[in-house]
C-alpha cells in the first residue's frame, strides 16, 4: 500500500509538472509552482525528483532499459536485432508515443516541449546513455557490446525523431506509420550487416 501511494504521488507530481510546462513553458515554471499544484511541499517533491528536468522526463524513465529488457526476454533462438525490430514495429502499430508516431494533441504538445527545450534535450542524452549501458550489458558487455548498443540506441532515437518531425510538419499518424515501417526495416537491415555475428545470438547473454 505504501508503494502504491508513493507511485500515485510520483505520478501526480509528474502530471502537474507537465501540464504546467506545456501551458507556460518549461523555463517559466518554478519547482515551487509544481509542488503547489500537486499539493505537496518542495522537500517532498525533491524526494521524488532531484531536478526539474526529471519531472518533465519521468514518462521516459520506464523506457530507459526497454531495449535491454527486450533483448534479455527474447524467446530462445531469436536474435537480438530481430527481437528489437519486432518490438519497434509493434510500437508503431500501437502508436506508442516513444516511437514518435502519434498525432494525439497532448502527445504532440509534450514532444514539442521536450524537443524545444535545450535543458531537456541535454537531459534526454543522459537517459540515452543509461539506455546504452543497460543494452550493452544485455548484449554481453565489453567493447563489442558497448559499440553495438551505441549504434542501436542511436538508430532508435533517429527513427523516433524523424517520425515526430513528419507529424509536426502536418502529416497524419497513419501516413507516417506506413513510411516508418520501411525506415525500421532499412535501419535494422543496415544494423544486421554492420554488427554481423554479435547479433546472431552466440555471443549474447
Amino acid at each position: 500500500m505504501r508503494e502504491r501511494k508513493k507511485e500515485r504521488t510520483r505520478r501526480a507530481l509528474s502530471d502537474a509538472a507537465i501540464a504546467l510546462f506545456v501551458t507556460k513553458g518549461f523555463d517559466a515554471v518554478s519547482v515551487a509552482e509544481v509542488a503547489a499544484a500537486a499539493d505537496v511541499s518542495k522537500p517532498t517533491l525533491f524526494r521524488y525528483f532531484p531536478t526539474k528536468e526529471d519531472l518533465a522526463l519521468d514518462r521516459f524513465a520506464d523506457h530507459e532499459d526497454e531495449a535491454a529488457r527486450v533483448v534479455r526476454g527474447r524467446p530462445p533462438g531469436v536474435a537480438p536485432l530481430d527481437a528489437l525490430r519486432r518490438h519497434v514495429l509493434d510500437g508503431l502499430e500501437r502508436q506508442d508515443p516513444v516511437t514518435g508516431v502519434s498525432d494525439a494533441p497532448q502527445v504532440l504538445a509534450y514532444l514539442r516541449l521536450l524537443y524545444g527545450t535545450p535543458s531537456l534535450v541535454a537531459r534526454m542524452h543522459a537517459y540515452q546513455c543509461r539506455s546504452e549501458e543497460a543494452l550493452a550489458g544485455a548484449l554481453g558487455g565489453g567493447t563489442a557490446g558497448r559499440l553495438a548498443a551505441g549504434q542501436i540506441v542511436a538508430v532508435l532515437r533517429i527513427l523516433a525523431e524523424e517520425n515526430w518531425r513528419r507529424i509536426e510538419a502536418g502529416e497524419g499518424a497513419a501516413e507516417v506509420r506506413s513510411g516508418a515501417r520501411d525506415a525500421v526495416d532499412l535501419a535494422f537491415d543496415q544494423l544486421a550487416v554492420g554488427l554481423g555475428a554479435l547479433m546472431g545470438g552466440e555471443e549474447v547473454s
